[in-house]
C-alpha cells in the first residue's frame, strides 16, 4: 500500500509539473507576442561564443618556484572558480533571453559545440547547468538539481572551427613571417626591447627564444604568473603590477599582429573567417525558417575569440578574460527585415557592451552584414592554405 501511495504521489507531482509547465509556456507565448507587438521586433536566434573559465596554468618557465605539483588537477584544467564563472554565465544567458528558449532543455532549440579539451567541455557543462535548471520530473532527484545535456566535439587533430591559429595552414605561416618583418611589428618590438630582455633574464630564457611569439614561451610565462596571482600563489619580486600590465599589453599587440595588422583580411580568411562563415550559415537558416534551433553555443579559447573579433575588425587588442562571451543576436524587424546585433561580455557583474561592425550600424541589416564580411570568407579554405 505504501509503495502504491508513493507511486500515486509521484504521478500527481508529474501531472502538476506538466500543468505548471504548459501553463508557463502559454503565459510565455502570450507575453512574448504582447512584447513583440509593442517593440516591433522579434529575437529569432542567438549565437554565443565563449572562452572557458578559470583554469590552472598551461605551463611554466625555468625560474618559476611554483612547480607543476602545485596544481593537483594538472596543467590546463578547469578550476572550481572556472566552474562557478560558467554556471553564472549560464544563469545570465537565461536572464538575458527569458523567452527565446523553453524553460526546460529541448534538443531542437539549442546545439552546443566545444573543442576537445577538458576545460572547454567542462565549461560548457557548467554553463548549461546554470542555463537549464531542471523542474520537477526532469531532475535526477530532489537532491541533484541537474540533468545531462549533450555537448558535441571533434578530435583535436580534426578541429577546424574553434581552435586557432590553425597549425596546418601553410599560407598563414607565410603571412605570419611577413607580419613579423613588417615595420609596424618591428617598431613595437624595438620599443619594448629593453623590457623584453629584462623579462627573458628573469624567466631564464634567451631573449631570442622569448621574441619568437610562435613558441608561446612569453605567453605561457605571463599566463603562469596570472594564474598564480589569482590563486594566491607566490609571485617573484620582478612580476610587479606594472610589469604584468606591460606583458599583457605586449601580448595584446602580439595576438593582434598574429591574426591582423598585416594583410588582416587574407589571414582572417584562413582563421577566424572560418567561424564567421559557420555562424552566418546558422543565422541564415534561422532567418529563412529552415532550422528549429534558437541558440548555438561554441565553447572555445581566448584565441577563438581573438581570431573571430579580428576577422570582424572589432578586436580591441585586449586579451579576452575567462568566461568572456561574444553574442550574435538575430532579430526580425516589424518591416520584415532581419538584423544582427553583437555584444561582448567581459565582466561578470556588468552588462555586455555592443560591438558595431565597421561600415554598419549597431543593428546591422543581415544582407549588409554579409556584404561587409565577404572579404574574409573563403570558398575553399584548404585550397587557400596550400597557396605558398
Amino acid at each position: 500500500m505504501r509503495k502504491e501511495g508513493i507511486r500515486m504521489d509521484m504521478s500527481v507531482m508529474c501531472l502538476m509539473h506538466n500543468f505548471i509547465r504548459f501553463g508557463f509556456m502559454f503565459l510565455s507565448l502570450f507575453f512574448g507576442l504582447l512584447l513583440q507587438s509593442t517593440t516591433g521586433r522579434d529575437l529569432k536566434f542567438v549565437v554565443a561564443v565563449f572562452r572557458h573559465g578559470d583554469r590552472t596554468p598551461i605551463g611554466t618557465f625555468p625560474t618559476n618556484t611554483v612547480k607543476k605539483e602545485t596544481w593537483p588537477e594538472g596543467y590546463g584544467q578547469l578550476t572550481k572558480i572556472g566552474m562557478k564563472q560558467h554556471y553564472d554565465l549560464g544563469k545570465y544567458i537565461r536572464k538575458r533571453y527569458p523567452k527565446l528558449l523553453s524553460a526546460e532543455y529541448n534538443q531542437k532549440e539549442i546545439y552546443v559545440q566545444s573543442t576537445d579539451y577538458e576545460r572547454t567541455i567542462m565549461s560548457a557543462q557548467a554553463n548549461l547547468a546554470g542555463l537549464f535548471r531542471p523542474i520537477g520530473c526532469r531532475a535526477l532527484n530532489n537532491k541533484v538539481r541537474w540533468q545531462p545535456i549533450p555537448i558535441h566535439t571533434v578530435p583535436r587533430a580534426q578541429e577546424k572551427l574553434l581552435s586557432y591559429p590553425t597549425r596546418t595552414c601553410k599560407r598563414f605561416y607565410v603571412l605570419l613571417k611577413e607580419t613579423m618583418a613588417a615595420k609596424q611589428t618591428l617598431g613595437q618590438v624595438q620599443s619594448h626591447m629593453k623590457f623584453i630582455a629584462e623579462m627573458a633574464s628573469f624567466m631564464g630564457y634567451d631573449v631570442k627564444a622569448l621574441l619568437d611569439f610562435t613558441n608561446q614561451k612569453f605567453w605561457n610565462a605571463y599566463d603562469a604568473l596570472l594564474v598564480q596571482k589569482i590563486h594566491k600563489q607566490p609571485m617573484p619580486n620582478w612580476a610587479s603590477c606594472q610589469a604584468m600590465r606591460k606583458m599583457k599589453k605586449l601580448l595584446g599587440f602580439a595576438v593582434s599582429a598574429m591574426f591582423g595588422v598585416h594583410k588582416r583580411e587574407e589571414k582572417s580568411r584562413l582563421q577566424g573567417g572560418v567561424l564567421v562563415k559557420a555562424i552566418l550559415d546558422d543565422i541564415g537558416k534561422a532567418a529563412d525558417g529552415a532550422s528549429e534551433l534558437k541558440m548555438k553555443m561554441y565553447s572555445g579559447h581566448d584565441m577563438t575569440l581573438v581570431a573571430l573579433q579580428v576577422a570582424l575588425n572589432v578586436f580591441d587588442a585586449k586579451l579576452p578574460p575567462y568566461a568572456a562571451c561574444h553574442f550574435f543576436e538575430l532579430y526580425k524587424e516589424d518591416s520584415g527585415e532581419h538584423t544582427i546585433e553583437m555584444y561582448y561580455r567581459t565582466k561578470p557583474k556588468a552588462e555586455p557592451h555592443p560591438l558595431t561592425l565597421p561600415g554598419c550600424s549597431k543593428s546591422c541589416p543581415l544582407a549588409k552584414f554579409k556584404e561587409l564580411v565577404s572579404p574574409i570568407i573563403a570558398d575553399n579554405v584548404e585550397e587557400e592554405c596550400n597557396k605558398v
